[in-house]
Parts: structure tokens; sequence; C-alpha cells
């Protein structure tokens, strides 16, 4: 009987995956998102979404401003951090370059890495921990081993 409670419990877990683009971005934007289906697949999706819609350079403006004011909004300052936004977002265009997909599903099967290997993608740039440094948190570090392209 625990199995089956259990099973109903994970299919009844809320995901960022089951709201369309539109909603996902206008909770996102509204701050009516939940904040526990916000995840790391999530961020990556919105990436995705932004430079699809807008070019890299505005989905980085965008993406930057949009965030501090979500994780505000639900009291979670502390965790935003600059750098790692924009890296994020760099290294998903860069991945986007070589997959052309009309949808974000396809586009994270077609490159699981990102999710399950994205800290190693972004140790590829930095010699330095930008996940806990605070500098990286309230300002961009440039990349001291190789350059995003």
């Amino acid at each position: 009987m625990s199995n089956i409670k259990l099973i109903y419990k994970m299919e009844n877990t809320p995901t960022h995956n089951q709201l369309s683009d539109f909603e996902f971005i206008e909770q996102f934007v509204n701050g009516t998102l939940n904040p526990k289906i916000f995840n790391h697949e999530a961020h990556l999706r919105l990436a995705w979404l932004y430079i699809d819609k807008f070019g890299l350079e505005q989905a980085e403006r965008d993406i930057q401003n949009q965030l501090q004011n979500f994780v505000s909004s639900i009291g979670a300052k502390g965790k935003y951090n600059k750098t790692l936004t924009i890296v994020a977002t760099r290294i998903v265009n860069r991945f986007m370059q070589n997959f052309k997909s009309d949808n974000f599903a396809d586009f994270i099967n077609e490159f699981p890495q990102l999710v399950f290997q994205f800290e190693a993608l972004v140790n590829r740039h930095y010699s330095f921990d930008i996940f806990d440094s605070q500098k990286a948190k309230v300002e961009f570090l440039n990349p001291d081993l190789q350059a995003f392209e």
C-alpha cells in the first residue's frame, strides 16, 4: 500500500514541464511561479525560451533582472548569482547553436549534460568555484580558463 501512495505522490508533484511556455514565463515574471518547481532544469528552460525569443544579449539582461525580482519575491535574495546566471545563459546558447529545436523538451533530451553535468561544463571555463563565490553573486566574473564563444 505504501508503494501506491509513493507513486501517487510522485506523479502529483508539480514540475515546470506541466506548464506551457507562456504559463511558465508569465508566472516567473509575475513572481507567482511555485519556487519548488524552479529547479536547475527550469533555469535552463527559461534561458532557452528567452534566447529563442529575444537573442542572447536581451536574454541575459531580462533573465538577470527578472531572476533578481523572482528571488526577492520569494525571500531568497541570497541565492542569486550574477556570474552563474550569465554563464548558464551563455552555455545554453552555445548548445542551441548545435541543435535547432522548436521545443525545450527535445533540446534537453539532446543535451542531457546540461542537467546532469552542468558543473563540469562551467568548470571548463573557471579554475575557481563560481557557485559559492560571494563576488560571483554580485558581479560578473570573466572566465579564466576558456572564454565563451
